[in-house]
């Protein structure tokens, strides 16, 4: 006998990606002030709990083709969603936006500050124009509140 699917049936894992630009390697060290003393290792731990079964490819880097190279790899891969912390590429990226408008999934945007509490410089996110959703000034725990949305959007 089968499982009555949504009373019986294992919960079926899913992978989220959460991809971070440019100087996010830095969090713990870079502007406490404004990011936080948490580092970019102790995020990656609070996306794993909030995760539960679903499975976290958890990336960083500080080049934007790379981070575009990733995104394709969700896009063409097993990825459910995407949490993104483009830092400021988010302000800049041409190639980050296109990347992200073929994605055909949910997308949260994320910020650990709120940024528009900041420089004009950081009021116009690109990627919001193309994010399900957006996440700001949480601090580091919003990424564990961007997956749980995710999760949610993914139900």
């Amino acid at each position: 006998m089968s499982p009555k699917p949504g009373r019986d049936a294992a919960p079926v894992s899913r992978c989220i990606h959460v991809l971070n630009g440019p100087n996010l390697n830095r969090l713990g060290r870079r502007e406490p002030d404004i990011y936080g003393h948490t580092t970019l290792a102790e995020v990656e731990a609070l996306c794993r709990a909030a995760a539960g079964a679903d499975t976290v490819v958890f990336r960083q880097t500080n080049w934007e083709g790379q981070l575009v190279e990733w995104i394709h790899e969700a896009t063409d891969g097993d990825a459910a969603g995407l949490v993104i912390n483009p830092a400021g590429l988010s302000f800049t990226s041409i190639p980050v936006l296109d990347a992200l408008k073929m994605f055909g999934r949910p997308v949260i945007e994320l910020h650990i500050s709120n940024i528009h509490r900041r420089e004009a410089v950081y009021h116009r996110s690109l990627v919001s124009t193309v994010a399900t959703a957006v996440i700001a000034g949480l601090g580091a725990r919003g990424y564990a509140t961007a997956i749980r949305a995710m999760q949610e959007l993914l139900a």
